[in-house]
């Protein structure tokens, strides 16, 4: 389930903006996380596989605090997660119960876990911040996850933000929120997405020294071709650098 450590370079150095403007291009519109945003101020752009986590609608019988000791409970699907993984939990926008606290969140970084994101909120905001555990939701509640959910198991395929996630795809997450690649569709965008982010990165020069934005974003031929010169001129430099 491990990445390769160039394929985490490379997604780590392109925007959660320019990835769902690449998945755009390849035809699928629906793979930004609704509602996932950085619970701590200065996280880092995390990447990672999913590993995904399935809350339904709480049921008396089941949604208790036995079965936080049962096998089949978040306590137990912690322990099955890959190290370098992102655990994604599909809580159907629940935000008035808490998915997971700090002490949950405190032994996945003992797992070396790379990040929590989901569509629901955590439980001891303060204790989760100070886990160093990167993590993506709508916020936080002091009530438990039976108070409103109850946790069905993992590894399966959930829908998390309105976004059909399988596990093993591919989870990008900034300070715009989390998005999520399908693992078919990886190689596609570790090929474009670079490019996309430096021709944008160009645009944004080009702007700043007043070029209007017709014929320039999108890129017209002529703009086109000012660019590939401008590229051509950069990778000399770097050759000529070493």
């Amino acid at each position: 389930m491990a990445l390769d450590a160039e394929i985490v370079k490379t997604l780590e150095g392109v925007t959660t903006a320019t990835i769902t403007t690449v998945l755009l291009k390849l035809g699928l519109r629906n793979t930004w996380i609704r509602g996932t945003k950085p619970l701590a101020e200065g996280q880092p752009r995390i990447v990672g596989p999913a590993f995904t986590l399935r809350f339904i609608p709480a049921r008396e019988d089941l949604a208790t605090t036995a079965s936080w000791s049962a096998p089949n409970s978040t306590r137990a699907a912690i322990e099955a997660m890959p190290e370098g993984c992102v655990a994604v939990a599909d809580a159907f926008g629940v935000t008035d119960a808490g998915v997971w606290g700090d002490i949950l969140c405190e032994r996945m970084v003992k797992r070396n876990i790379k990040a929590m994101v989901t569509d629901g909120v955590m439980r001891d905001g303060a204790g989760v911040k100070a886990s160093g555990l990167p993590v993506w939701s709508q916020g936080q509640a002091a009530s438990p996850s039976v108070a409103s959910m109850t946790f069905i198991g993992w590894e399966e395929p959930i829908g998390c933000g309105g976004v059909a996630i399988f596990p093993g795809d591919i989870i990008v997450a900034d300070q715009d929120g989390a998005v999520a690649i399908p693992a078919a569709f990886l190689d596609k965008v570790l090929e474009l997405a670079p490019e996309q982010e430096r021709l944008e990165g160009w645009v944004v020069e080009q702007v700043r020294a007043g070029h209007p934005l017709p014929g320039l974003y999108p890129a017209n031929e002529e703009n086109m071709a000012r660019y590939r010169a401008y590229r051509a001129e950069q990778e000399a430099k770097e050759v000529k650098n070493g």
